[in-house]
Protein backbone atom coordinates (compact mmCIF):
# COMPACT_ATOMS: atom_id res chain seq x y z
CA UNK A 1 0.00 0.00 0.00
CA UNK A 2 2.85 2.39 0.80
CA UNK A 3 4.41 1.71 -2.59
CA UNK A 4 1.09 2.39 -4.34
CA UNK A 5 0.71 5.66 -2.41
CA UNK A 6 4.14 6.77 -3.57
CA UNK A 7 3.31 5.97 -7.22
CA UNK A 8 -0.03 7.75 -6.87
CA UNK A 9 1.42 10.94 -5.40
CA UNK A 10 4.64 11.15 -7.42
CA UNK A 11 3.63 9.78 -10.84
CA UNK A 12 -0.14 9.74 -11.31
CA UNK A 13 -1.63 12.77 -9.55
CA UNK A 14 0.65 15.31 -11.29
CA UNK A 15 -0.77 14.09 -14.62
CA UNK A 16 -4.49 14.21 -13.86
CA UNK A 17 -6.97 17.02 -13.71
CA UNK A 18 -8.23 17.85 -10.20
CA UNK A 19 -6.03 15.50 -8.15
CA UNK A 20 -7.98 16.45 -5.02
CA UNK A 21 -10.64 14.00 -6.23
CA UNK A 22 -8.41 11.09 -5.23
CA UNK A 23 -6.56 12.08 -2.03
CA UNK A 24 -9.22 11.10 0.51
CA UNK A 25 -7.89 13.29 3.32
CA UNK A 26 -10.77 15.79 3.53
CA UNK A 27 -11.85 17.31 6.81
CA UNK A 28 -14.08 14.92 8.85
CA UNK A 29 -13.07 11.79 6.93
CA UNK A 30 -12.84 8.63 9.03
CA UNK A 31 -9.87 6.27 8.78
CA UNK A 32 -10.04 3.10 10.86
CA UNK A 33 -7.72 0.26 11.77
CA UNK A 34 -8.65 -2.56 9.39
CA UNK A 35 -7.63 -5.20 11.92
CA UNK A 36 -9.93 -3.78 14.59
CA UNK A 37 -13.22 -4.10 12.68
CA UNK A 38 -15.48 -7.03 11.81
CA UNK A 39 -16.60 -5.80 8.39
CA UNK A 40 -15.01 -3.57 5.74
CA UNK A 41 -17.44 -1.87 3.38
CA UNK A 42 -17.05 0.49 0.44
CA UNK A 43 -19.60 3.08 -0.68
CA UNK A 44 -19.36 3.32 -4.47
CA UNK A 45 -20.91 6.32 -6.19
CA UNK A 46 -20.94 5.67 -9.96
CA UNK A 47 -20.20 9.25 -10.96
CA UNK A 48 -17.37 11.75 -10.48
CA UNK A 49 -16.33 13.04 -7.07
CA UNK A 50 -18.05 16.42 -7.40
CA UNK A 51 -21.43 14.79 -7.99
CA UNK A 52 -21.06 12.04 -5.41
CA UNK A 53 -19.89 14.32 -2.61
CA UNK A 54 -23.03 16.44 -3.11
CA UNK A 55 -25.23 13.44 -2.33
CA UNK A 56 -26.73 13.62 1.16
CA UNK A 57 -27.33 9.87 1.23
CA UNK A 58 -23.57 9.23 1.05
CA UNK A 59 -22.95 11.47 4.05
CA UNK A 60 -25.73 9.78 6.03
CA UNK A 61 -24.57 6.20 5.44
CA UNK A 62 -20.88 7.06 5.77
CA UNK A 63 -21.46 8.65 9.15
CA UNK A 64 -23.88 5.96 10.32
CA UNK A 65 -21.51 3.08 9.60
CA UNK A 66 -18.33 4.72 10.81
CA UNK A 67 -19.88 5.61 14.15
CA UNK A 68 -20.09 1.84 14.77
CA UNK A 69 -16.84 0.57 16.26
CA UNK A 70 -17.10 -2.84 14.58
CA UNK A 71 -17.58 -1.62 10.98
CA UNK A 72 -15.82 0.70 8.58
CA UNK A 73 -16.98 2.38 5.38
CA UNK A 74 -14.73 4.03 2.79
CA UNK A 75 -15.54 5.73 -0.52
CA UNK A 76 -14.85 5.31 -4.22
CA UNK A 77 -16.11 7.34 -7.17
CA UNK A 78 -16.00 6.89 -10.92
CA UNK A 79 -12.60 8.25 -11.99
CA UNK A 80 -12.27 10.89 -14.67
CA UNK A 81 -10.93 9.46 -17.98
CA UNK A 82 -7.44 10.82 -17.31
CA UNK A 83 -7.17 8.88 -14.05
CA UNK A 84 -8.64 5.76 -15.62
CA UNK A 85 -6.05 5.95 -18.38
CA UNK A 86 -3.18 6.27 -15.91
CA UNK A 87 -4.44 3.26 -13.90
CA UNK A 88 -4.90 1.07 -16.97
CA UNK A 89 -1.49 1.97 -18.44
CA UNK A 90 0.20 0.92 -15.21
CA UNK A 91 -2.03 -2.10 -14.60
CA UNK A 92 -3.15 -0.67 -11.24
CA UNK A 93 -6.61 -1.27 -9.72
CA UNK A 94 -9.11 1.39 -8.74
CA UNK A 95 -8.76 2.20 -5.04
CA UNK A 96 -10.70 3.52 -2.05
CA UNK A 97 -10.03 7.09 -0.97
CA UNK A 98 -9.47 6.60 2.76
CA UNK A 99 -6.94 3.75 2.76
CA UNK A 100 -5.94 3.58 -0.93
CA UNK A 101 -6.78 -0.13 -0.92
CA UNK A 102 -7.96 -1.98 -4.06
CA UNK A 103 -11.66 -2.81 -4.28
CA UNK A 104 -10.99 -6.53 -3.91
CA UNK A 105 -9.79 -5.99 -0.32
CA UNK A 106 -13.28 -5.10 0.88
CA UNK A 107 -15.91 -7.49 2.19
CA UNK A 108 -18.77 -5.73 0.43
CA UNK A 109 -19.24 -2.90 -2.05
CA UNK A 110 -22.46 -0.91 -2.14
CA UNK A 111 -23.50 1.09 -5.19
CA UNK A 112 -26.11 3.82 -5.05
CA UNK A 113 -28.40 3.86 -8.09
CA UNK A 114 -29.50 7.47 -8.47
CA UNK A 115 -30.06 7.55 -12.24
CA UNK A 116 -29.97 5.01 -15.05
CA UNK A 117 -27.29 6.84 -17.05
CA UNK A 118 -24.74 5.83 -14.39
CA UNK A 119 -25.19 2.08 -14.95
CA UNK A 120 -22.25 1.80 -17.36
CA UNK A 121 -20.07 3.46 -14.72
CA UNK A 122 -20.96 0.65 -12.31
CA UNK A 123 -19.55 -1.90 -14.73
CA UNK A 124 -16.48 0.24 -15.37
CA UNK A 125 -15.79 0.59 -11.64
CA UNK A 126 -16.02 -3.18 -11.19
CA UNK A 127 -13.72 -3.74 -14.16
CA UNK A 128 -11.17 -1.19 -12.92
CA UNK A 129 -11.31 -2.86 -9.52
CA UNK A 130 -10.48 -6.29 -10.93
CA UNK A 131 -13.90 -7.70 -10.02
CA UNK A 132 -15.78 -9.93 -12.51
CA UNK A 133 -18.81 -8.12 -13.89
CA UNK A 134 -21.37 -10.91 -13.64
CA UNK A 135 -22.50 -12.06 -10.21
CA UNK A 136 -22.34 -15.73 -11.22
CA UNK A 137 -18.63 -15.35 -12.07
CA UNK A 138 -17.69 -13.99 -8.65
CA UNK A 139 -16.63 -16.68 -6.22
CA UNK A 140 -16.60 -16.65 -2.44
CA UNK A 141 -13.31 -14.78 -2.33
CA UNK A 142 -14.65 -11.68 -4.13
CA UNK A 143 -16.53 -8.84 -2.40
CA UNK A 144 -20.28 -9.17 -2.34
CA UNK A 145 -21.92 -6.44 -4.43
CA UNK A 146 -25.07 -4.68 -3.22
CA UNK A 147 -27.07 -1.74 -4.55
CA UNK A 148 -29.62 0.70 -3.18
CA UNK A 149 -31.22 4.00 -4.14
CA UNK A 150 -34.29 5.07 -6.14
CA UNK A 151 -33.47 3.05 -9.28
CA UNK A 152 -33.52 -0.17 -7.24
CA UNK A 153 -37.30 -0.12 -7.53
CA UNK A 154 -36.68 -1.38 -11.07
CA UNK A 155 -33.69 -3.67 -10.44
CA UNK A 156 -34.09 -6.13 -13.32
CA UNK A 157 -31.69 -4.37 -15.76
CA UNK A 158 -28.84 -4.99 -13.29
CA UNK A 159 -29.67 -8.42 -11.84
CA UNK A 160 -26.82 -10.09 -13.74
CA UNK A 161 -24.26 -7.83 -12.05
CA UNK A 162 -25.52 -7.18 -8.49
CA UNK A 163 -25.65 -9.86 -5.77
CA UNK A 164 -28.50 -8.25 -3.88
CA UNK A 165 -30.56 -5.04 -3.81
CA UNK A 166 -31.89 -3.03 -0.89
CA UNK A 167 -35.31 -1.46 -1.34
CA UNK A 168 -36.11 1.50 0.84
CA UNK A 169 -34.20 3.88 3.07
CA UNK A 170 -30.67 2.79 3.83
CA UNK A 171 -30.28 4.14 7.36
CA UNK A 172 -33.22 1.95 8.37
CA UNK A 173 -31.75 -1.36 7.19
CA UNK A 174 -28.00 -1.10 6.52
CA UNK A 175 -26.80 -1.99 10.02
CA UNK A 176 -29.04 -5.07 10.02
CA UNK A 177 -27.38 -6.19 6.79
CA UNK A 178 -23.89 -5.58 8.15
CA UNK A 179 -24.69 -7.47 11.34
CA UNK A 180 -25.68 -10.55 9.31
CA UNK A 181 -22.56 -10.24 7.13
CA UNK A 182 -20.22 -9.83 10.09
CA UNK A 183 -21.73 -12.75 12.00
CA UNK A 184 -21.54 -14.92 8.87
CA UNK A 185 -17.82 -14.22 8.51
CA UNK A 186 -17.09 -14.73 12.21
CA UNK A 187 -18.72 -18.17 12.14
CA UNK A 188 -16.63 -19.07 9.09
CA UNK A 189 -13.36 -17.63 10.39
CA UNK A 190 -13.26 -14.62 8.12
CA UNK A 191 -14.48 -16.32 4.97
CA UNK A 192 -17.87 -16.35 3.28
CA UNK A 193 -20.11 -18.88 1.61
CA UNK A 194 -21.83 -16.63 -0.87
CA UNK A 195 -24.97 -18.71 -1.39
CA UNK A 196 -25.48 -19.25 2.34
CA UNK A 197 -24.87 -15.55 3.05
CA UNK A 198 -27.36 -14.45 0.40
CA UNK A 199 -29.98 -16.77 1.87
CA UNK A 200 -29.40 -15.20 5.29
CA UNK A 201 -29.66 -11.70 3.81
CA UNK A 202 -32.85 -12.56 1.92
CA UNK A 203 -34.58 -13.01 5.28
CA UNK A 204 -34.18 -9.29 5.99
CA UNK A 205 -37.15 -7.14 4.99
CA UNK A 206 -36.23 -4.93 2.04
CA UNK A 207 -33.51 -7.20 0.64
CA UNK A 208 -34.00 -8.61 -2.87
CA UNK A 209 -31.65 -11.40 -3.99
CA UNK A 210 -32.21 -11.94 -7.76
CA UNK A 211 -30.69 -15.45 -7.68
CA UNK A 212 -33.65 -16.64 -5.58
CA UNK A 213 -36.32 -15.39 -7.98
CA UNK A 214 -37.31 -16.09 -11.57
CA UNK A 215 -38.51 -13.25 -13.79
CA UNK A 216 -41.00 -13.79 -16.62
CA UNK A 217 -41.30 -11.90 -19.89
CA UNK A 218 -43.76 -11.95 -22.79
CA UNK A 219 -42.87 -12.46 -26.45
CA UNK A 220 -41.93 -8.80 -26.78
CA UNK A 221 -39.52 -9.14 -23.84
CA UNK A 222 -41.73 -7.05 -21.57
CA UNK A 223 -41.58 -7.89 -17.88
CA UNK A 224 -44.72 -9.72 -16.73
CA UNK A 225 -43.94 -10.93 -13.24
CA UNK A 226 -41.63 -12.69 -10.83
CA UNK A 227 -41.80 -15.82 -8.68
CA UNK A 228 -39.75 -17.24 -5.85
CA UNK A 229 -37.61 -20.29 -6.68
CA UNK A 230 -35.90 -20.71 -3.28
CA UNK A 231 -37.70 -22.10 -0.27
CA UNK A 232 -37.98 -19.76 2.69
CA UNK A 233 -37.64 -16.55 0.66
CA UNK A 234 -40.41 -13.94 0.85
CA UNK A 235 -42.66 -13.90 -2.26
CA UNK A 236 -42.76 -10.10 -2.14
CA UNK A 237 -40.02 -7.67 -1.16
CA UNK A 238 -41.31 -4.83 0.99
CA UNK A 239 -39.36 -1.58 1.15
CA UNK A 240 -37.91 -0.28 4.41
CA UNK A 241 -39.18 3.06 5.68
CA UNK A 242 -37.88 5.35 8.42
CA UNK A 243 -40.99 6.02 10.49
CA UNK A 244 -39.76 8.98 12.54
CA UNK A 245 -37.19 11.37 11.11
CA UNK A 246 -36.54 12.90 14.53
CA UNK A 247 -35.11 9.56 15.67
CA UNK A 248 -33.35 8.73 12.41
CA UNK A 249 -29.59 9.08 12.10
CA UNK A 250 -28.29 12.32 10.60
CA UNK A 251 -24.57 13.20 10.20
CA UNK A 252 -23.42 16.10 12.35
CA UNK A 253 -19.82 15.95 11.10
CA UNK A 254 -20.15 15.57 7.31
CA UNK A 255 -17.07 15.38 5.13
CA UNK A 256 -15.91 18.79 3.89
CA UNK A 257 -14.46 18.54 0.35
CA UNK A 258 -11.38 20.60 -0.43
CA UNK A 259 -12.56 20.65 -4.04
CA UNK A 260 -15.61 22.66 -5.08
CA UNK A 261 -18.52 20.25 -5.52
CA UNK A 262 -21.97 20.69 -7.03
CA UNK A 263 -23.67 21.48 -3.70
CA UNK A 264 -20.91 23.05 -1.63
CA UNK A 265 -22.83 23.83 1.56
CA UNK A 266 -24.42 22.41 4.69
CA UNK A 267 -27.57 20.37 4.10
CA UNK A 268 -30.47 19.98 6.49
CA UNK A 269 -33.17 17.50 5.48
CA UNK A 270 -36.33 19.19 6.70
CA UNK A 271 -38.77 16.61 5.37
CA UNK A 272 -38.87 13.42 3.33
CA UNK A 273 -41.59 12.60 0.82
CA UNK A 274 -44.07 14.89 -0.90
CA UNK A 275 -47.81 15.51 -0.68
CA UNK A 276 -48.24 16.62 -4.28
CA UNK A 277 -48.47 13.27 -6.06
CA UNK A 278 -47.30 14.58 -9.45
CA UNK A 279 -47.63 11.64 -11.82
CA UNK A 280 -44.27 12.17 -13.54
CA UNK A 281 -42.28 12.38 -10.28
CA UNK A 282 -40.65 9.11 -9.24
CA UNK A 283 -39.35 10.46 -5.93
CA UNK A 284 -42.78 11.67 -4.86
CA UNK A 285 -44.01 8.08 -4.87
CA UNK A 286 -40.89 6.25 -3.68
CA UNK A 287 -40.38 8.32 -0.54
CA UNK A 288 -43.91 8.14 0.76
CA UNK A 289 -45.23 8.76 3.39
CA UNK A 290 -44.40 12.39 4.12
CA UNK A 291 -42.35 12.83 7.30
CA UNK A 292 -40.99 16.04 8.83
CA UNK A 293 -38.19 16.81 11.26
CA UNK A 294 -39.10 19.06 14.17
CA UNK A 295 -37.96 22.67 14.04
CA UNK A 296 -36.04 22.46 17.34
CA UNK A 297 -34.08 19.42 16.17
CA UNK A 298 -33.22 21.09 12.86
CA UNK A 299 -31.89 24.14 14.69
CA UNK A 300 -29.72 21.92 16.90
CA UNK A 301 -28.40 20.06 13.86
CA UNK A 302 -27.68 23.31 12.03
CA UNK A 303 -25.59 24.64 14.93
CA UNK A 304 -23.55 21.44 15.28
CA UNK A 305 -22.95 21.02 11.53
CA UNK A 306 -21.84 24.64 11.27
CA UNK A 307 -19.27 24.09 14.05
CA UNK A 308 -18.01 20.91 12.37
CA UNK A 309 -17.71 22.21 8.80
CA UNK A 310 -17.28 25.97 8.61
CA UNK A 311 -19.66 26.31 5.65
CA UNK A 312 -21.25 29.73 5.20
CA UNK A 313 -24.53 28.50 3.71
CA UNK A 314 -27.25 26.13 4.84
CA UNK A 315 -29.61 24.44 2.40
CA UNK A 316 -33.02 23.36 3.70
CA UNK A 317 -33.43 20.31 1.48
CA UNK A 318 -36.48 18.24 0.58
CA UNK A 319 -38.63 17.46 -2.43
CA UNK A 320 -40.74 20.54 -1.66
CA UNK A 321 -39.26 22.72 1.06
CA UNK A 322 -42.02 25.33 1.00
CA UNK A 323 -44.50 22.60 2.03
CA UNK A 324 -42.69 22.13 5.36
CA UNK A 325 -44.98 23.04 8.26
CA UNK A 326 -43.82 26.38 9.62
CA UNK A 327 -41.16 26.95 6.98
CA UNK A 328 -41.14 30.71 7.59
CA UNK A 329 -40.57 30.24 11.32
CA UNK A 330 -37.78 27.73 10.65
CA UNK A 331 -36.10 30.08 8.18
CA UNK A 332 -36.38 33.05 10.53
CA UNK A 333 -35.02 31.20 13.56
CA UNK A 334 -32.20 29.65 11.56
CA UNK A 335 -31.07 33.09 10.41
CA UNK A 336 -31.39 34.40 13.99
CA UNK A 337 -29.26 31.50 15.24
CA UNK A 338 -26.40 32.53 12.97
CA UNK A 339 -26.83 36.28 13.25
CA UNK A 340 -23.47 37.99 12.90
CA UNK A 341 -21.75 34.89 11.46
CA UNK A 342 -22.54 35.68 7.79
CA UNK A 343 -24.21 32.29 7.28
CA UNK A 344 -27.01 32.37 4.73
CA UNK A 345 -29.87 30.00 3.99
CA UNK A 346 -30.88 28.68 0.57
CA UNK A 347 -34.22 27.15 -0.31
CA UNK A 348 -34.25 24.55 -3.09
CA UNK A 349 -37.33 22.94 -4.61
CA UNK A 350 -39.84 25.71 -3.96
CA UNK A 351 -43.33 25.49 -5.44
CA UNK A 352 -44.67 28.58 -7.15
CA UNK A 353 -48.10 28.15 -5.55
CA UNK A 354 -46.71 27.96 -1.99
CA UNK A 355 -43.98 30.59 -2.24
CA UNK A 356 -44.46 33.85 -0.36
CA UNK A 357 -42.88 37.29 -0.38
CA UNK A 358 -42.04 36.84 3.30
CA UNK A 359 -39.83 33.85 2.42
CA UNK A 360 -37.94 35.94 -0.14
CA UNK A 361 -37.41 38.74 2.37
CA UNK A 362 -36.13 36.38 5.06
CA UNK A 363 -33.68 34.65 2.71
CA UNK A 364 -32.06 37.98 1.79
CA UNK A 365 -31.46 39.07 5.39
CA UNK A 366 -27.84 37.88 5.32
CA UNK A 367 -27.07 37.93 1.61
CA UNK A 368 -28.59 36.78 -1.65
CA UNK A 369 -28.61 32.99 -1.82
CA UNK A 370 -30.39 30.43 -3.96
CA UNK A 371 -34.10 30.08 -4.62
CA UNK A 372 -34.96 27.12 -6.84
CA UNK A 373 -38.50 26.99 -8.20
CA UNK A 374 -40.25 23.90 -9.55
CA UNK A 375 -43.20 25.19 -11.61
CA UNK A 376 -43.95 21.65 -12.93
CA UNK A 377 -46.05 23.04 -15.79
CA UNK A 378 -46.63 26.26 -17.71
CA UNK A 379 -50.05 27.10 -16.30
CA UNK A 380 -52.08 26.36 -13.20
CA UNK A 381 -54.61 24.46 -15.33
CA UNK A 382 -51.94 22.02 -16.46
CA UNK A 383 -50.65 21.66 -12.91
CA UNK A 384 -54.17 20.81 -11.77
CA UNK A 385 -54.58 18.27 -14.60
CA UNK A 386 -51.28 16.61 -13.75
CA UNK A 387 -52.29 16.28 -10.11
CA UNK A 388 -55.68 14.76 -10.93
CA UNK A 389 -54.51 12.22 -13.53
Amino acid sequence: MQQFKQVLVEEILPKVRKPLRYLGNEYNTVKKDWKAVKLRSLFAFPDVYEVGMSHLGLQILYGLVNEQAEYLMERVFAPWPDMEEELRIRGLPLFSLESLRPLTDFDCIGFTLQYEMSYTNILNILDLGGIPLQAKERGNEKPIIMAGGPCVYNPEPLVDFIDFFVLGEGEEVLLEIFEVMAEHRILRQGKQDKKVLLKELACIQGVYVPAFYKAFYDKKRRFTGIKVKEQGVAPQVVKRVVKDLDHAYFPLKPIVPYLEVVHDRMMLEVLRGCTRGCRFCQAGFLYRPVRERSKDLLLQQAEKISEATGHNEISLTSLSTSDYTGVEALLRETLNLFAGKNIGVSLPSLRVDSFSVNLAKEVQRVRKTGLTFAPEAGTQRLRDVNFLL
